[in-house]
């Protein structure tokens, strides 16, 4: 099974690179570069857009109101179901045909937007709907020159496949009516909650899991393996529990790799990739979740992994790990298929914590110097794709592959994520995987350091850095939260938390030099670790 773990591991390691981001799902930027004029000071709002064609409710979408014109309310109970029609012209720039009642659909383009609501106002709309000419929502301003304006009736914009659909319908002779509201989104996010505590859940147990396992290791690695004589199974096979023990040179290849990839799929990002990426992260997921079940199973029932029955190519296998492998499989599998569905978070969050315990298993830092490279190398490239590749790229490269929006809307499948249950807009609160896993990787050293130099819980470094990740973490989502929801760098934060948490404890304890060269000598070597 060594095999197969390495396999694993070089999977997360190799992924993980595209998902740093920790990203909302609907953001709203405010633009303060408008001119602040009377009657075109509105707050841009994201507005909810139910429709009904021939009173068949349809889904309901986003739109954004204007700079001007009047608000919307929050609650939908107080809003009106009016019908929706074609302005004409369809512009909306020059005198409309009546309207009275109504809410009137336009086209962007050819005047300025107060115009088409002056216009549509003139001719007794009740609302103002703008169709984009893409599926961005646009900003709806003023201009300097709008100095008197009396617009008394909402305006909004809408993207271009929804406004496409309604005008179809409409010309389809179907009654398409549509209700406007913009409901406030909940001060307080208890989704990021449950987040943060699988987050830092994930590290403890991927550090603690030693402690579990110390005395069915031989058990665990060979389940699938074939069975070994009396005299083989009293040794314990050490090539069995090789790790990756990452290095400063490897550590630099691998951000310089993992940007390399990431600029990729921003570029040649497709359905057919986010699927190749799903079965990676299926396979690694299976490995993972089969060596948590075998082992908690075994760590209650010594006994329960002797049964065997015999397999072509296998050998002798337990009984326990291929009833185990079996469920596993079909798990995944059940996952990749409904991924789409509103419940899949829960498999796929099961699948991504499994993985990375496991991950932290096999991946081991040596000693803080090669922590440090790596952290800092990773702190760099976080900050670089989610903040100044839109000076580059004209967006956030992390964050449109993290979203999948090359892809048709597919997102990459290396992130953990819970709904927000209670936010009219819905969506989800997200980590990447390398969010956890890097400062992991550190925080399991420093479990292990403490663990063989006998250092203490209170003297020690394990319970400081998993406080540091934890308010590494809360400091990332208010962050998220004072920006609107706009992706973060998570690692912005983590690091300085983690890594420079350390570095101050190790001066302040004279320890820094041991930490820095710290090395833990093979008792053999066949027990020496592989480089990654």
């Amino acid at each position: 099974m060594a095999m197969a773990r390495r396999m694993a591991t070089f999977i997360c390691l190799f992924v993980v690179g595209l998902s740093f981001a920790a990203a909302g799902d609907v953001t709203l930027d405010d633009d303060d570069s408008s001119p602040n004029i009377p009657g075109c000071n509105n707050k841009l709002q994201l507005v909810k857009v139910k429709n009904w064609v021939d009173n068949v409710e349809g889904e309901s979408f986003a739109g954004l109101t204007a700079r001007f014109g009047l608000p919307l309310p929050s609650d939908a109970a107080k809003a009106f179901k009016l019908p929706a029609v074609l302005s004409n012209p369809i512009n909306c720039c020059s005198t409309a045909s009546k309207l009275s009642g109504s809410i009137a659909l336009s086209m962007r383009g050819d005047c300025a937007f107060t115009t088409k609501a002056e216009v549509a106002q003139a001719a007794g709309a009740a609302a103002l709907v703008v169709i984009n000419d893409e599926e961005d929502l646009y900003k709806m301003v003023c201009s300097e020159n709008d100095t008197s304006l009396n617009i008394s009736i909402p305006v909004l914009m809408i993207p271009k496949s929804r406004g496409d659909a309604l005008n179809k319908s409409i010309a389809d002779k179907q009654r398409v009516e549509l209700l406007l509201y913009a409901p406030n989104r909940p001060d307080v996010d208890f989704a990021v909650i449950f987040l943060w505590m699988m987050a830092v859940g994930t590290i403890i147990a991927a550090a603690l899991w030693s402690l579990l396992t110390s005395e069915q290791t031989d058990e665990r690695y060979n389940e699938l393996s074939p069975k070994e004589s009396s005299n083989l199974e009293a040794v314990k096979d050490d090539s069995e529990k090789e790790v990756l023990d990452i290095t400063a040179k490897g550590a630099i290849v691998f951000v310089i790799v993992a940007s390399t990839f990431l600029v990729l799929l921003y570029f040649f990002m497709s359905s057919w990739f986010v699927w190749l990426l799903v079965v990676l992260f299926c396979i690694g997921g299976i490995e993972g979740m089969h060596n948590i079940i075998v082992t908690l199973v075994l760590s209650k029932c010594r006994n329960c992994g002797r049964k065997t029955v015999h397999l072509p190519l296998l050998d002798e296998v337990s009984v326990l790990s291929l009833v185990v492998l079996l469920f596993c499989v079909v798990f995944a599998v059940v996952w990749a298929v409904w991924r789409q569905a509103s419940y899949s978070w829960v498999g796929q969050d099961i699948l991504g914590m499994c993985l990375m315990i496991t991950v932290l298993q096999m991946a081991r830092l040596p000693n803080i110097k090669v922590a440090s490279v790596l952290l800092c190398c990773a702190f760099v490239y976080d900050i670089f794709w989610v903040f100044v590749s839109p000076l580059i790229f004209h967006e956030s490269v992390m964050i449109a592959v993290a979203r999948g929006d090359n892809s048709g809307g597919e997102s990459i499948p290396m992130l953990l994520r819970i709904p927000r249950l209670f936010d009219p807009w819905g969506g989800y609160d997200m980590i990447g995987f390398g969010d956890i896993l890097f400062p992991g990787l550190l925080i399991c050293f420093a479990f292990r350091y403490d663990k063989e130099n006998k250092t203490g819980v209170v003297k020690g470094y394990f319970l400081w850095l998993i406080i540091g990740y934890g308010f590494g973490l809360f400091l990332t989502y208010l962050g998220l939260y004072l920006m609107n929801g706009h992706g973060q760098p998570a690692l912005l934060y983590l690091v300085p938390c983690t890594l420079g948490l350390t570095v101050i404890l190790g001066l302040a304890r004279g320890e820094l030099k041991h930490l820095w060269d710290y090395s833990r000598e093979p008792s053999s070597d066949m027990n020496r670790p592989v480089e990654a």
